[in-house]
């Protein structure tokens, strides 16, 4: 049974050495695409029937295909070679990617988009959404597309709404369905006749704020009577952008499309093809309009403080304050908190193009103080957890809290909110 494989190899006499050397290098692809599979299994990084899967079982297709053809070699050689381009795409990105972040492998585990399309905010969530994370976390979204379930038709007609805004951490990313801080808050104001509605979206901004402020404030019906803003992080993107404009419209708005994945060709979005995705991003670059006016990964980290970003932060601050007073609604501002245990080091850990890890705290801290300035002279309320309330265990990263860091966080928050709303 081997000799006529070996004589289709081209290994018998009369040897034909233009159909061994493909079967040679195919045999090699196959040996390294069965390791890195084996490889990514033992880590707990390859699952069945994900997009991952599937792009293994495209390599072992693009071999298979070679040797089929070995008596064409100009084909089987081409077929080899995009195998080899497709296994080190994929695998080599995926290796000198730090972790968390996407590279060309496609991940272990498909997972329904999240986040919409929107002409204004760029992207908001998917309403009426239940699903199962790649991580395991429930996610709900309501039927207005706000993180968490839809309240209760007679608590809602009963209750006075606070609506809290932010961007990941208010989204509260590293949490599931019951665990959010937004949902911990709800239940400890729900004997004093509030109701929490958690309008939060990963990546949003002050300036994004101020478009859900204006226009999307009222979901299920009803006028909020406070507005939480914690706020802060996001803002800091911005920092250190060269005549950065003043709604960020710039850079960090149509970056939204690609972090939050709702463009609908290139971008973020990865196929099970290396060279595809590759291929599909540059036609986006070219042709989509949303595109970027200036890319700031490009310059070297900056220090200090930035008076212009500070200076749009505070503007973005009194208009939204603005538009509350005009509606009636009660603001609050919390300063944001991010884990400094884990933001110490030389390096960027991929969120801030242009702040280090180490300077990212203090340079928090000093938009915190700015907060708290501009809030208290327009009469608004503003809160920071003290000093070291927060320990590395009460996050999931560099800023999301855990499970226990959400319960703290809510339950420090919820005697402000109790006084300023009830």
């Amino acid at each position: 049974m081997l000799k006529p494989f070996l004589a289709y190899a081209g290994l018998r006499r009369p040897y034909r050495f233009e159909r061994a050397i493909p079967c040679l290098v195919a045999a090699l692809l196959l040996l390294a695409v069965i390791a890195a599979a084996a490889w990514l299994t033992a880590i707990g990084e390859l699952a069945a029937g994900g997009p991952r899967l599937l792009y293994f079982l495209y390599l072992l297709a693009l071999l298979i295909a070679a040797l089929a053809v070995v008596r064409w070699p100009a084909l089987s050689g081409t077929l080899l070679v995009l195998a080899a381009v497709e296994l080190l795409g994929g695998m080599g990105s995926w290796a000198l990617t730090p972790r968390g972040s996407p590279s060309l492998l496609p991940p272990a585990m498909a997972e329904p988009p999240r986040f919409q399309w929107h002409p204004l905010l760029q992207a908001v969530p998917v309403p009426d959404l239940a699903i199962t994370s790649a991580t395991g976390l429930a996610i709900r979204h309501s039927s207005q597309g706000t993180r968490g379930r839809d309240p209760d038709p007679a608590r809602l007609a009963a209750a006075a709404v606070v609506a809290t805004f932010g961007g990941s951490a208010t989204y509260d990313i590293g949490n599931g369905q019951g665990d959010t801080w937004p949902e911990r808050l709800d239940e400890a104001l729900k004997g004093d006749g509030l109701l929490v509605v958690n309008h939060g979206v990963p990546g949003y901004t002050t300036a994004e704020h101020v478009l859900q402020a204006a226009f999307y404030a009222d979901r299920f019906g009803k006028t909020p009577r406070c507005a939480v803003y914690f706020v802060g992080w996001n803002d800091l993107r911005n920092a250190h952008i060269p005549d950065l404009d003043r709604g960020y419209a710039d850079f960090h708005m149509p970056s939204q499309v690609d972090s939050l994945k709702v463009r609908r060709v290139g971008g973020s979005n990865v196929t099970i093809s290396p060279l595809l995705t590759v291929l599909l991003r540059l036609l986006g670059a070219e042709t989509d309009t949303v595109r970027y006016a200036k890319d700031p990964y490009a310059l070297p980290p900056a220090g200090g403080a930035d008076p212009a970003l500070t200076a749009i932060f505070e503007r973005n601050v009194r208009t939204l304050s603005a538009i509350d007073r005009a509606r009636g609604i009660r603001t609050i501002w919390i300063g944001q908190v991010v884990n400094a245990q884990r933001l110490q080091g030389e390096g960027l850990y991929g969120w801030l193009p242009r702040l280090r890890d180490r300077d990212l705290p203090q340079r928090l801290a000093e938009l915190n103080d700015a907060l708290a300035r501009t809030a208290r002279a327009l009469g608004d309320v503003y809160a920071a957890p003290p000093p070291g309330f927060f320990g590395a265990e009460d996050f999931v990263d560099q800023g999301h809290f855990s499970a226990q860091g959400a319960r703290r966080f809510a339950a420090w928050l919820a005697p402000v909110v109790r006084e300023t709303c009830r």
